[in-house]
């Protein structure tokens, strides 16, 4: 008679030793011969077949359905190496079909598979919270497919192993919107960009930037305008590419025009003829492309709005006090700048109505029209070279502005002959000293960058003199 020591099946089952052969029917344990296997589960023909799970020594495991000894069904795979862990269908031991994967690293995906890939259509989040639906080939998004950054950014559209490639449109969380051609993951073929500043660039891209836009302003006209003091002018201005051309698929870029003095620097005494200027106007020069630096004029407030252009002129005569209105910085009439204009001062959605002094630009022009030289603004007084007085009858050769501290003295006895001069010339522009700045104000910068300042320099004459004035070709300015 057999013992238990003997090999009872009995005695097997009390001690829960592994059978040395897979069970053929039923429930039973079995670790196979290399002992990196354990199985526990259901069994038909010496096969896993049914429900059980498959244990790994590196402390992987399967868990779900069998078919004939495969890993064939629904189950839940993990991973001990990568600490992935798949839930969802299988075919011969490998993810596919609909499951969902989840990612130690962070992420999941929840789609379609393919011998273990993302195959097909499915929703991917990636560790940084980023998130695709679309569809996938060969575990790359692949083909049409929408996905959200992490900055705010969307796209939509089409893909190629990763990479945004074909036609998409591009909605960046700023509220600017591209939508045309890419390749390799950047702006690439035709395309429209309109930016949340409101400038509209449409046509060729090349490796994200556009193949045509403008690089800077011209004002057109003479290199040296001549203007009459209190008369209208216009000024028209384009922006032009580096060849010259004017850049015709860009729209809403907005432009401002000032206006600005000519600077000189002047010691504590002199002889010409200059007013102490009010404490506060610390401005830097500019300098200008004419070899001369200027300032600018700001504007002094909200009265000069009171006062239409011509009788702001009109209220400046020579014995008059200076208005606290717009000075040379230009007035201006029929500006346009207050129309609310499709694509111009824009910003995501909003339709903000420009500053009188700011314009858009379509199709890269933009026209000031109405434009009139100002008297000087308080605290910005002429001066006048004396080398031009000493010569009797003659006009002015060159005029500037002149700013001092409160530590500049009036000269001993205050005996200065040209007073008389300077208080008629207080409500003048200054004759060959006047340049009219346009700037590039698109906020923020179009499409990632500012088009440098663009002048003009302004030859005025008096008002109803009918004589116009020299233009200083080199009065020498006081030593600094």
């Amino acid at each position: 008679m057999a013992s238990a020591r003997d090999g009872c099946p009995s005695s097997r089952l009390a001690r829960r030793d592994p059978p040395a052969r897979p069970p053929r029917d039923g429930y039973g344990v079995y670790v196979y011969p290399n002992s990196f296997f354990r199985y526990e589960g259901e069994w038909r023909g010496s096969r896993k077949h049914g429900q059980g799970k498959l244990l790994f020594k590196d402390g992987s495991y399967y868990e779900g359905e069998f078919v004939d000894g495969e890993i064939t069904g629904e189950g839940c795979r993990h991973w001990a190496l990568t600490g992935n862990t798949y839930t969802g269908q299988f075919v011969l031991g490998e993810p596919q079909g609909h499951g969902v994967m989840k990612y130690k690293a962070g992420g999941r995906y929840e789609g379609e598979l393919f011998r273990g890939l993302r195959e097909g259509q499915g929703h991917l989040v990636d560790a940084d919270g980023q998130v695709y639906w679309g569809s996938f080939h060969n575990n790359k998004r692949h083909g049409q497919g929408r996905m959200v950054f992490r900055n705010g950014d969307e796209y939509e559209g089409d893909w190629v192993r990763d990479q945004r490639q074909g036609h998409g449109t591009l909605r960046r969380a700023d509220g600017s919107i591209y939508e045309g051609q890419w390749h390799g993951d950047v702006f690439s073929g035709q395309g429209s960009m309109t930016h949340c500043s409101g400038g509209v660039y449409r046509g060729v891209w090349i490796n994200g930037h556009p193949m045509a836009q403008a690089t800077g302003i011209v004002i057109l006209g003479p290199e040296v305008m001549d203007v009459a003091q209190g008369s209208s002018f216009t000024l028209t201005i384009q922006l032009q590419r580096d060849d010259g051309e004017v850049a015709t698929g860009e729209h809403g870029r907005v432009v401002e025009i000032s206006a600005g003095i000519r600077y000189v620097q002047l010691p504590a005494y002199s002889e010409v003829s200059f007013f102490k200027v009010d404490d506060g106007h610390r401005e830097t020069p500019i300098q200008t492309p004419f070899g001369f630096q200027c300032i600018s004029y700001p504007r002094s407030g909200p009265k000069s709005r009171a006062l239409e252009p011509r009788a702001a002129l009109e209220s400046a005569g020579a014995n008059s006090p200076l208005p606290e209105g717009d000075p040379c910085d230009l007035q201006m009439g029929a500006l346009g700048g207050g129309e609310e204009t499709p694509g111009g001062c824009l910003a995501r959605g909003h339709k903000p109505r420009c500053p009188e002094d700011r314009r858009p630009a379509e199709r890269s022009c933009a026209q000031f029209s109405d434009v009139r030289l100002g008297p000087p603004a308080p605290g910005y007084h002429p001066i006048l070279f004396l080398d031009s007085l000493r010569e009797v009858g003659s006009r002015p050769r060159g005029l500037g502005c002149r700013r001092t501290t409160p530590t500049v003295q009036d000269p001993p006895g205050d005996s200065r002959p040209d007073r008389v001069v300077t208080a008629e010339l207080a409500a003048a522009a200054f004759p060959g000293g006047c340049v009219v700045v346009i700037r590039d104000m698109t906020t923020p910068p179009f499409p990632g960058h500012t088009l440098p300042a663009a002048f003009k320099h302004l030859r005025v004459s008096a008002q109803g003199s009918g004589q116009q004035p020299h233009v200083p070709g080199g009065s020498p300015a006081a030593p600094s």
